[in-house]
């Protein structure tokens, strides 16, 4: 059996840290968007030029944001280019609440940053906390009422 590296340690973490926030987490190939109101997708193949997303959420069935995971130590102001690029590269046959999808954490499991394109000014936060499933979809919901421009994509 192969050591675990410590970015895999991290994913570990991350799960975890996701299951308690309330997410359901599966692998790309056995996902199921409808299984749970938050399911977290692992290593996510997004469409050409935009990689892999270390994770790609879905609420309510459709894709709202991607996480972006680095080992223990690695500093997480200045990653946000790369989960910014994942939020772009959602393929266009998979439905999705607004494109580019709206949210984007990095983290380490141990520091987690959080950014919410909804905001009138995005800018990347530290949060304790991965947000549970429930209030990212009071997020689009606020910003569909107030008719900014919220739309489910096919």
């Amino acid at each position: 059996m192969a050591p675990i590296t410590a970015e895999g340690r991290a994913r570990h973490t991350i799960d975890t840290l996701l299951e308690k926030a309330g997410w359901r987490i599966f692998d790309a190939k056995q996902a199921n968007i409808h299984a749970a109101r938050g399911i977290a997708i692992r290593e996510f193949p997004l469409k050409q030029g935009h990689g892999e997303a270390d994770y790609l959420l879905y609420v309510d069935g459709k894709a709202a944001g991607v996480i972006e995971a680095k080992k223990a130590g690695v500093p997480l102001i200045g990653v946000e280019h790369q989960s910014e690029r994942y939020a772009k590269g959602l393929p266009a046959n998979l439905p999705a609440w607004t494109r580019p999808l709206p949210f984007a954490y990095e983290s380490t499991g141990v520091e987690t940053r959080f950014t919410n394109s909804l905001d009138p000014e995005p800018r990347s936060r530290a949060v304790f906390a991965f947000h549970r499933p429930e209030s990212l979809a009071g997020f689009l919901a606020r910003e569909h009422a107030l008719g900014e421009g919220v739309v489910a994509h096919p």
